[in-house]
């Protein structure tokens, strides 16, 4: 993906902000949460913990929305 964005400076000639098309703002933000799922899963693995069944999990979880 090429960026194509417009540097906004300040009167020092500083760069204060950046313009961008919507579609790569979109697609920027996209990437962003695909990273941090990646973290959470990175995070998840490191983690020792007991593994269950899907269906048993999604069992486990219907009762406790049924429960409170």
């Amino acid at each position: 993906m090429s960026i194509t964005e417009q540097v906004v400076l300040n009167k020092k000639g500083k760069p204060i902000a950046v313009q961008l098309p919507v579609s790569q703002y979109k697609k920027l933000l996209e990437l962003a949460e695909e990273m941090e799922e990646i973290k959470a899963y990175d995070r998840a693995m490191k983690r020792k913990h007991k593994y269950i069944p899907f269906d048993k999990a999604v069992k486990e979880l219907k009762a406790k929305r049924k429960a409170s």
